[in-house]
């Protein structure tokens, strides 16, 4: 106990210290640390002779957790279901049509289930740059950091690094949120902030991956004086596609590539799959075309795909858009599942979350034991693009608040009227929550005059908008405890070569220490 505290006591020491001036450099404070300065030993994974999977795919859902897979899962068999409504009876009535139950997503029937836990340094709500830092690396570190360590001198090499200098592996990076943030960062990047976008994106460069794609960079032109990324990455010999057509034209002839989604919509991500229309590249298309370039490779290929917009939505807590997009992940797994049913005794797929955001559950106080998941169908909008298409109008025009219930019907099937036993109709208490939320976002009226209790019905989102899904969220039966993230585990759900290693419970760090004992890295 006494050497555990010594050990706590010098890490805080050293990062106090970082933070009065450490600058990311060895200690002698000359020459940066490489990201192969520190490697962890893997002593977790009992893999011994394993065959090494040639071709290894790595799904993260960012803020997915069981609630959203399951949800997700719920919500598709309620679809299927004809007689979904008349299957809940109340518990003193057990008459009733018989309950089908989910429609489970490829990857819950995979061979091997597991679970990581997902602290980091300082948190066990931590944040997606420390928890993709110890899934990439082995290692915890504190929220915000990728790929260092506390005090930000040390650098970690991640799997990727790993595999594509010492194996030869080609390695692709995919994500439908900002190609340099924090989840996809962690497979290349080494910055004591998540926040330094520009220099992340550098490193995005330097890296050599044959294959990007997904959402733009951050901060392309760093402050506005320098070089852009986009240039720097053609000098470096990337061909950068920002069109689907030029997409479309990409083959492994072209060496390493960047692609850019054309529809770029909130923070230059990605569009949340609920807004994504039949002509728009879904996240599944950027991992087949990934195969395509990579699969070339006669020494193998790693992929990470990230379902950043899980998390996003999460956030806001907009029920409808985190499962569509849980959905878009598993869509996109089933491009590896094809692939891996060519190359059975070659392909390993593993599909986890780096965390869980907005403690998301199946159960609301208002509805009791029931569940209305089918409701969430009348939505046909995201919380982000509601706000960019209609609350920005309705602030700029001052549109009245009746004129606002109408394109809430529209969007989201809530009304003030309809026939009994329509759920969708809203309450008189719901239409005051709605008339005091569309005051706040459209007027800057105080709703309350506790600011605690303006937090807690609306976070950092658009009032109106996050009361409109919360007020759906609530009548399917499903709810949320936070704008942030929470400290649950996550599931490890694995199929093909040695899938079997990753059943149990387990911190998320031996993800890590699992793929380097069987891929045999150092």
């Amino acid at each position: 106990m006494k050497a555990k505290l010594t050990a706590l006591l010098l890490v805080l020491v050293t990062a106090l210290g970082c933070l009065t001036g450490c600058d990311y450099v060895s200690a002698n404070d000359e020459t940066p640390l490489s990201a192969s300065a520190a490697t962890p030993p893997v002593t977790t994974a009992q893999t011994g002779n394993m065959t090494a999977p040639k071709y290894v795919f790595l799904f993260i859902g960012d803020g997915m957790s069981y609630p959203q897979i399951q949800s997700t899962a719920d919500y598709l068999g309620a679809l299927e279901d004809e007689d979904y409504f008349m299957a809940q009876p109340s518990l003193d009535d057990n008459q009733g049509a018989i309950l089908d139950g989910p429609s489970y997503l490829n990857f819950m029937n995979f061979d091997v289930a597991g679970s990581a836990v997902t602290y980091d340094s300082n948190s066990f709500a931590p944040d997606s740059a420390s928890t993709a830092t110890s899934i990439a690396t082995g290692y915890k570190t504190y929220s915000g950091s990728i790929n260092v360590d506390e005090t930000g001198s040390i650098a970690y090499e991640t799997i990727s690094e790993k595999l594509h200098e010492q194996k030869g592996y080609s390695v692709g990076v995919i994500s439908s949120v900002n190609l340099n943030h924090a989840t996809p960062a962690a497979f290349y990047a080494h910055q004591a902030s998540r926040s330094s976008y520009y220099e992340i994106g550098l490193e995005l460069i330097d890296s050599g991956f044959e294959y990007f794609a997904g959402g733009g960079l951050l901060s392309p032109e760093g402050d506005g004086t320098q070089s852009s990324l986009y240039s720097l990455a053609e000098r470096a010999g990337y061909t950068v596609a920002m069109t689907q057509a030029e997409a479309e034209t990409i083959t492994a002839e072209d060496g390493k590539v960047i692609l850019i989604d054309e529809y770029l919509a909130d923070g230059d991500a990605m569009a949340y799959e609920l807004d994504r229309t039949e002509d728009m590249w879904a996240l599944s298309d950027y991992v087949e075309k990934g195969i395509e370039i990579l699969s070339q490779d006669e020494d193998g290929f790693f992929m990470m795909c990230e379902g950043g917009k899980i998390d996003w939505a999460c956030h806001a807590n907009d029920a409808a858009s985190t499962i569509h997009d849980t959905k878009a992940l598993a869509d996109a797994v089933q491009v590896a599942i094809d692939f891996a049913a060519e190359h059975p005794e070659e392909t390993l797929i593993l599909v986890t979350g780096d965390h869980e955001t907005g403690g998301m559950t199946i159960g609301f106080a208002g509805t009791d034991y029931d569940t209305y998941l089918t409701l969430l169908e009348s939505q046909t909008i995201s919380f982000a693009k509601f706000d960019s298409d209609f609350v920005a109008n309705y602030k700029e025009k001052k549109t009245p608040f009746e004129h606002v219930l109408w394109d809430i019907e529209k969007l989201f099937g809530l009304k003030t009227e309809g026939e009994e036993g329509d759920k969708l109709v809203l309450t008189d208490y719901e239409v005051e929550l709605l008339r005091a939320a569309y005051e706040k976002s459209i007027n800057g009226t105080q709703t309350s005059e506790y600011d605690q209790e303006e937090l807690v019905l609306y976070g950092t989102y658009e009032p109106l908008s996050v009361t409109i899904t919360h007020i759906i969220n609530n009548k399917s039966g499903i709810s949320f405890t936070s704008y942030s993230h929470t400290g649950l585990p996550v599931a490890v759900l694995a199929q093909g070569v040695n899938a079997e290693v990753f059943g149990g419970y387990y911190d998320n760090t031996e993800i890590f220490d699992k793929l380097a004992a069987m891929l045999g890295v150092q």
